[in-house]
């Protein structure tokens, strides 16, 4: 589920649909989490299924680290890449603000941290990084487990409106990461290896 200060807009004509923020949404807020109305599907079961639907997991689903199709069923599914994104995801099935988001503001996540099955080339931002690739998060996780770490550390003095989707469990681990008494884990361990068939994650 995503944070509840964001709603479903047309972005422009090239990008089409976007979330965007209604509200200011400060560094450390957990922006989306995976609940019990999202979907999740083996490779297996993709292949079984007609042309059209396919295709629809194929542009609105991401890859976890074992390789199965998650599937959102709000808006999340339509937020969009950034290579300067605001949000990120994390090794603890929920993603985070890794800067403070206006309202207005476009909810952002960078697309190399999702096992995309191909390389493409989005909107020119004036980045030093052009194509997104399969593998970027192994190339790229050292940086944004830095820019992670930075968000952990002021989760437990922002305000979390879904802290109600997150086990009790959770929630401690998150405070402890935040105070400094539990080593994150990185995101790599979200990295599914294609070539491998299995995930990278490191313990």
């Amino acid at each position: 589920m995503i944070h509840p200060d964001t709603e479903l807009r047309l972005i422009n004509d090239e990008i089409g649909y976007g979330v965007v923020a209604t509200g200011f949404i400060p560094k450390g807020t957990i922006t989306w989490v995976l609940d019990k109305l999202d979907r999740v599907f083996s490779p297996s079961e993709i292949t079984e299924y007609p042309t059209p639907y396919q295709d629809a997991v194929s542009k609105y689903c991401f890859r976890n680290k074992s390789g199965n199709y998650v599937l959102c069923w709000d808006s999340t599914r339509f937020v969009n890449h950034s290579f300067n994104p605001n949000c990120m995801t994390t090794a603890y099935d929920l993603e985070i603000s890794i800067r403070d988001i206006k309202a207005g503001e476009q909810i952002t996540n960078d697309y190399g941290c999702f096992n995309i099955i191909r390389s493409f080339r989005p909107s020119d931002e004036g980045k030093r990084r052009k194509i997104v690739y399969p593998d970027d998060l192994a190339k790229y996780y050292r940086l944004w487990d830095k820019k992670l770490l930075s968000a952990f550390r002021r989760i437990k003095k922002v305000d979390q409106p879904l802290i109600n989707l997150i086990s009790v469990d959770l929630w401690s681990t998150c405070c402890r990461i935040s105070s400094g008494d539990e080593e994150m884990l990185s995101i790599l361990n979200c990295y599914y290896d294609e070539l491998n068939k299995e995930s990278t994650a490191t313990e």
